[in-house]
């Protein structure tokens, strides 16, 4: 199946930046989808049919022309960048943007996305809230404002997935509470990667 002629259908919550991941390379990309708001606010992600799409309950999901479906968002990106600039094409390159993509889901994504969920649109207030979770959103943006000390972009000297993939939930940093005028490099390399993608910027 070629991507650049296949429909897809996107199902996903525009607040999720693991949603807006698979958004920024489709758009990046040029390929054609429709996009299917599925709200988590609303428990969308828990009816029946969704399920049945994706049993986990979780956006996003990717519905493919022959039915197939893919879900995960780092998975997405990479079946979509397949063969495109956003893969270096050098191997150990490419295996650092793997790490880098790795460490997003593991590392970043608990940290800075959590907190800005619970703090943006749960209301919790600092006493509700895990008092590691702000150390760890700072530790991630020291170690990731130590690598862009003397480098444009994650791997290489161009966009490529571990940028679109750790910029995600980073440009919303400001909606948990966190100045990125801390971060003097992550927040240069969050405009240029805004600048990429042709969206706009949030920091």
């Amino acid at each position: 199946m070629s991507l650049d002629n296949a429909a897809m259908t996107i199902y996903g919550d525009s607040i999720s930046g693991n949603c807006l991941k698979v958004k920024f390379v489709a758009d990046r990309l040029d390929l054609p989808y429709d996009w299917v708001e599925v709200s988590v606010l609303k428990a969308e992600t828990r009816t029946p049919e969704f399920l049945s799409l994706n049993p986990a309950g979780q956006v996003p999901v990717v519905r493919f022309a022959d039915n197939g479906a893919l879900a995960q968002s780092n998975a997405i990106m990479l079946h979509l960048a397949g063969g495109s600039d956003l893969i270096p094409a050098d191997a150990f390159e490419r295996a650092l943007m793997f790490q880098w993509l790795f460490w997003e889901q593991y590392s970043h994504e608990t940290a800075i996305a959590v907190l800005r969920f619970q703090k943006f649109y749960l209301k919790k207030t600092d006493a509700e809230i895990d008092p590691n979770l702000r150390p760890r959103c700072l530790r991630v943006l020291t170690l990731m404002d130590e690598h862009l000390e003397d480098r444009s972009h994650f791997v290489g000297k161009t966009l490529s997935l571990a940028d679109i993939a750790l910029v995600a939930y980073t440009r919303f940093s400001h909606q948990a509470d966190i100045d990125l005028g801390q971060f003097p490099n992550v927040r240069a390399w969050v405009g240029r990667v805004e600048d990429d993608l042709d969206i706009e910027h949030f920091s």
